[in-house]
């Protein structure tokens, strides 16, 4: 157990570094980070039906799209 929150860091990088070199020894994909994917823009999100109907009249009273007004708030403008 590390005492300082630097050699903390430093066995974590050091693990993470020994798990991708045995990946590629092991002829393993290597991930992908997130900041390095692409996306697409589209965002599949579920929700009650009740949840879809208070969405769409606070759309509607606000004169912007569902879209819109799920987009501002996922985002948290």
């Amino acid at each position: 157990m590390s005492e300082d929150q630097g050699d903390a860091f430093r066995g974590i990088r050091q693990l993470v570094a020994d798990v991708l070199d045995d990946m590629t020894a092991n002829g393993e994909e290597l991930p992908v980070a997130i900041s390095d994917r692409s996306y697409s823009g589209k965002f599949l999100v579920r929700l009650t039906p009740e949840a879809h109907r208070r969405l769409a009249i606070d759309a509607a009273e606000q004169h912007v799209s569902l879209n819109r007004l799920a987009v501002s708030r996922l985002i948290g403008a």
